[in-house]
């Protein structure tokens, strides 16, 4: 019997053959490349047919990744006879209020992009390691490079957990005697402000932006992550604890932790409705008494 290459070594061995992609994961494959711009507003998709070959997957596996793009409003014309179309009011439909939950990766970054198109851009941000806010970054400072975008300042406030309190999470499963799990965390933090923190007085030296950024500590492991983007729109996520495997030096760590960047964002807006006013109202309300009254000054070092 003639083993298939992908699944042979070469010493001959087999090696095990790979699950097959979930809808959900084709789903996400498919909205990233929406969001990048390579699936462009009013565009036909490829066909079913060939977005089964490429994935290596079943049509029907196909088919439910793009009703649940269809369910975001992504994609029209989801069919089984006729290619679907990208949405072309795309913005709408990845930043209006009426658009679905989304993961932080997908959903952060263009309402973060947004937010720069104000003079006065206004950043404040509760998280736990502030990963996902940079690299939201990204695309904004790509803009302004670009020339797409021109604030005149940019305030941003950051909210981290302090780092000699005892966290909540990440936690090892089992007392291991050492800190090793929270100088990991530690670590990350420090350097995800840090690089923050450069980028973005970076644009002092290179477009004469006006930048303030402040982080302060908190006395506690936030359960949540907000985001208030120039007091007109709050993004809330829960973190939501798993429990996993992490190499920590020589040593596999078993540990309870939250993945931060794949927590799904609820986005309200100011003026959208009630509700969403007053919820944008209470996180500004909620992060100003944060800043003001039990944080802390805090220093980016080990």
């Amino acid at each position: 019997m003639v083993v298939e290459r992908e699944h042979a070594s070469v010493n001959g061995r087999k090696k095990p053959q790979e699950p097959p992609r979930t809808h959900r994961e084709v789903a996400d494959e498919l909205r990233a490349r929406i969001r990048s711009g390579v699936l462009q507003s009013g565009r036909r998709m490829p066909t079913q047919a060939q977005l089964a070959e490429e994935f290596g997957v079943e049509r029907g596996t196909v088919r439910q990744a793009l009703r649940i793009l269809q369910s975001e409003h992504l994609l029209t014309n989801v069919s089984k006879g006729s290619p679907a179309t990208v949405t072309p009011d795309l913005d709408r439909a990845l930043t209006g209020p009426d658009a679905l939950p989304l993961p932080t990766t997908a959903a952060l970054s263009p309402r973060i992009a947004e937010a720069f198109a104000a003079p006065h851009v206004r950043i404040d941000a509760l998280c736990l390691t502030s990963v996902s806010l940079t690299l939201a970054i990204g695309e904004p400072l790509r803009q302004i490079h670009a020339g797409r975008r021109k604030p005149a300042k940019v305030d941003v406030r950051v909210l981290l957990p302090g780092r000699d309190i005892p966290l909540a999470f990440p936690v090892p499963v089992a007392d291991r005697g050492d800190d090793a799990v929270h100088e990991r965390w530690l670590a990350m933090r420090n350097a995800q402000g840090q690089v923050l923190r450069h980028s973005l007085l970076g644009l002092r030296a290179t477009h004469g932006v006006d930048v303030t950024i402040s982080f302060r500590a908190l006395p506690f492991t936030p359960p949540v992550k907000l985001y208030v983007l120039n007091g007109t729109e709050a993004l809330f996520a829960y973190y939501t604890l798993t429990r996993r495997e992490q190499e920590i030096g020589p040593e596999q760590v078993e540990m309870y932790d939250a993945d931060g960047i794949r927590s799904t964002l609820f986005a309200f807006q100011r003026g959208a409705n009630p509700r969403g006013t007053a919820f944008v109202e209470q996180s500004q309300r909620w992060f100003d008494a944060l800043w003001e009254t039990i944080s802390s000054e805090l220093v980016l070092t080990g």
